[in-house]
């Protein structure tokens, strides 16, 4: 499936793909993380930086760090359930070194692949505005335009999803979101997308193990065929 473009994407190669600490855009966000600060000072409480390798081939792009996941440890679905299925899923394909412990000084690292968020900062109750997607989606545009091998994009959830479209400069309604679904963007790069691997998802069973494992493994061959 083909999507139709938009505007171009507003990001450039040369924008910035990484927030700092203490990104002012977003006004609820910022008073959500002062108040994780002042409740859990020890805690990272700022936008998770994408983590992976920088030669990525496949780009892994979720919704917004969880309050006790990444905006606890300052990594990508490091701490939370979504973070154990995602992270031995893709040692089971060969895209990660080392043993996932849930501690960003564990040693564990992904080849071929990186990992970011629609959203960098934890959002309360895990849900972003519409308002503040859009405001953290040049930094995604961004990150995707720094990653010179990338060939396949692979969306957590239907925020993720229209993200990507949105940062790749397409409409949403020319390519909805489904489990499994593929799209062929603009600049020649897939966008494979799934279900969020949240332990909501799994515990109700919307999302399987097997069906995840399913999603990663068609991400990974369009990868490395491109």
């Amino acid at each position: 499936m083909s999507a139709r473009s938009a505007a171009a994407p507003s990001a450039k190669a040369g924008g910035v793909a990484e927030p700092a600490r203490d990104c002012p855009l977003c006004p609820r966000l910022v008073a959500y993380r002062a108040e994780n600060r002042a409740s859990a000072p020890d805690w990272w409480n700022g936008p998770a930086p994408s983590f992976g390798d920088a030669q990525a081939r496949l780009l892994i792009v979720g919704l917004a760090p969880g309050r006790t996941g990444a905006n606890r440890t300052g990594r990508p679905f490091t701490g939370d359930y979504a973070g154990d299925l995602l992270y031995g899923t893709l040692s089971k394909f060969g895209l990660a070194q080392g043993i996932y412990r849930a501690d960003p000084n564990d040693g564990f690292t992904l080849d071929g692949v990186m990992i970011s968020n629609a959203v960098r900062c934890a959002p309360p109750e895990n849900k972003p505005t519409p308002a503040e997607i859009a405001t953290c989606r040049p930094f995604l545009a961004a990150r995707i335009a720094q990653l010179p091998r990338l060939r396949v994009l692979l969306a957590l959830g239907a925020i993720a999803h229209d993200s990507v479209l949105r940062a790749e400069g397409v409409r949403p309604s020319s390519a909805k979101f489904a489990h499994g679904a593929e799209v062929t963007l603009p600049s020649g790069r897939t966008l494979v997308s799934s279900y969020h691997c949240s332990r909501y998802n799994t515990q109700t069973n919307r999302l399987t193990a097997a069906m995840f494992e399913a999603v990663v493994a068609r991400a990974k061959a369009l990868a490395e065929a491109a």
